[in-house]
């Protein structure tokens, strides 16, 4: 089986890349941007897979890629919090790449599988609705430009005539992957959030390449399940307690209200039953976060730590707004009366 595997660098493509390359009855070739990054995370695979560098933006760099392929894995993509600083770039990538990839296939490996990931985050804030299934409506938060290109990307995807599936992944944390940004402050306390490992998530790709009848246009949630669930607030306090760094004692505004995404996939269990992926739980997540961090990491970050959650509180956007009293970003952030 001749497999393209794009964004094979990132936390999930990692996964992907080290399950398929194991496996004698495919043939892995992996598109991706050329940087120390990417040469560092491919050259223990050179000569199992094929390495190609260009970039979904030019459709000559696609096309090189598109010959005689059976299935598509299509992970590329520019994330948050860059997708939301620009959001020319992450239209060019995350849509016209993916259209660039569709036309090349039609035109080179029409009989392809077209596998797409997709994101929790075009479904909105559901903090007031927070059981989540495929059929509900899309409805990107205001400012996330990443919801607005994935429900784009979706839509050729459904459209582009080819055999397809799409998975919309849920909050994806992996101790390698998740650093503090910005993007902390932007969830709302009270979230629920339902996670799953890079791991766990690899493991559906690799084995939908099995499972093509069953997937074949339709549409699913991609998410760990009912022992992935927790609520962001919990989630921080354990995570806080790991590193050292005490309580959660941001002051008030500290985070935003609304607009931002997350919840529990009602309908999640549909994926797990075709492809039995799942092996990692919230607990599991902490047992690794908590292995990961040395006792004398803990220590210095336990004696820095006001310094250090002073530090994270001055890149809150919600806090800065409402502090300078920005309008229209306190409209965005806060529930106004």
């Amino acid at each position: 089986m001749n497999i393209l595997l794009t964004g094979a660098s990132g936390a999930v493509g990692k996964e992907v890349l080290k399950q398929l390359a194991g496996l004698e009855d495919v043939n892995l070739t992996v598109f991706d941007k050329k940087s120390g990054r990417t040469v560092k995370t491919f050259s223990p695979y050179s000569r199992q897979i094929e390495i190609c560098y260009g970039d979904l933006r030019d459709e000559k760099d696609v096309e090189k890629v598109c010959m005689q392929k059976d299935m598509v894995i299509h992970l590329g993509a520019i994330i948050p919090p860059l997708a939301d600083q620009d959001p020319e770039l992450a239209y060019n990538v995350n849509v016209v790449g993916t259209r660039n990839l569709i036309h090349s296939l039609k035109n080179h490996s029409m009989g392809v599988f077209f596998l797409y990931a997709s994101s929790v985050s075009v479904y909105g804030d559901r903090l007031d609705n927070p059981m989540i299934k495929v059929e509900d409506s899309l409805k990107p938060s205001e400012g996330d430009e990443y919801a607005k290109t994935k429900i784009e990307a979706e839509k050729e995807v459904r459209e582009s005539g080819l055999d397809w599936s799409i998975f919309r992944l849920s909050a994806i944390m992996g101790v390698d992957n998740h650093k503090a940004t910005e993007l902390m402050f932007h969830m709302p306390l009270p979230t629920l959030m339902e996670i799953a490992s890079p791991i766990d998530t690899g493991r559906a790709f690799v084995n939908a390449i099995y499972k093509k009848a069953a997937l074949s246009g339709r549409i699913f949630n991609l998410g760990g399940g009912e022992t992935c669930r927790i609520t962001y607030r919990d989630f921080l306090s354990r995570a806080y307690e790991i590193f050292g760094l005490g309580n959660l004692d941001y002051p008030a505004k500290a985070f935003a209200e609304k607009n931002f995404h997350c919840g529990y996939y009602s309908d999640g269990d549909r994926l797990e039953e075709i492809l039995e992926f799942r092996n990692d739980t919230i607990e599991t997540y902490f047992e690794n976060l908590r292995y990961s961090v040395s006792s004398l990491q803990k220590i210095i970050t336990g004696v820095f730590r006001k310094k250090v959650k002073s530090q994270l509180l001055n890149r809150s956007e919600p806090f800065k707004a409402y502090n300078e009293q920005d309008k229209k970003l306190i409209q965005r952030f806060f529930k106004v009366a």
